[in-house]
């Protein structure tokens, strides 16, 4: 455990001393990797976040979301206001309106007819503060992510979890948060691909 949390902390540091044109480049190149994913295409419900703490930001991507032509929803992780640990997914428009959390997280105002069930999420973009080339993914340390999205663990190379198709789950980082190898925890969720600036790593099959 410590040896993640020494790893987080460096790795926290080097993205956010990125310089504002290296992070409004990777989030250009980011935006256009992500539009040339078939699954992504071919999704009705994206979930994303908004940029905190020098993660690649996704506003390019998720204004070209509103802006398509197809039907598509997107939308953003709020804390759970019941479930102490996990997260709860509403839709997220140009006019949803945004409250800091206690992580001073802008997210939308909570509201039932808002709610998307995360079992209706067909991807899940999620910001990394580290990965390898095997997929493995080191988050914040508040373990949302990993309690939210646990009744997606599968067996290697199977999509499916009670019958029915699990989201697909795709990290999101700069270059720089790449490491040899990273410590694994039995509670971390597997993802199906890695997005950066400069490539994709498709982890699980299309």
């Amino acid at each position: 455990m410590q040896a993640r949390a020494q790893l987080r902390k460096k790795l926290r540091e080097a993205r956010r001393g990125l310089t504002n044109q290296q992070h409004t480049d990777a989030a250009k190149r980011i935006a256009s990797r992500l539009r040339t994913l078939p699954f992504l295409d071919n999704s009705t419900t994206i979930a994303g976040y908004l940029v905190n703490d020098g993660e690649v930001n996704l506003t390019y991507f998720i204004e070209s979301i509103w802006q398509s032509l197809h039907d598509k929803k997107f939308a953003l992780p709020v804390l759970h206001p019941v479930c102490k640990g996990h997260l709860l997914f509403l839709s997220y428009t140009q006019h949803s309106q945004l409250v800091k959390n206690k992580y001073n997280i802008e997210e939308p105002v909570l509201s039932c007819k808002n709610v998307v069930p995360v079992r209706q999420c067909d991807v899940i973009l999620m910001p990394l503060v580290g990965f390898d080339v095997n997929g493995n993914r080191l988050g914040m340390g508040g373990g949302y992510y990993d309690r939210t999205l646990s009744f997606t663990q599968r067996a290697p190379d199977s999509h499916s979890f009670s019958g029915s198709k699990a989201p697909k789950l795709v990290g999101i980082a700069h270059d720089i948060q790449e490491v040899d190898a990273l410590p694994v925890a039995p509670w971390d969720v597997p993802l199906d691909a890695i997005v950066t600036p400069s490539r994709t790593l498709q982890l699980t099959k299309p």
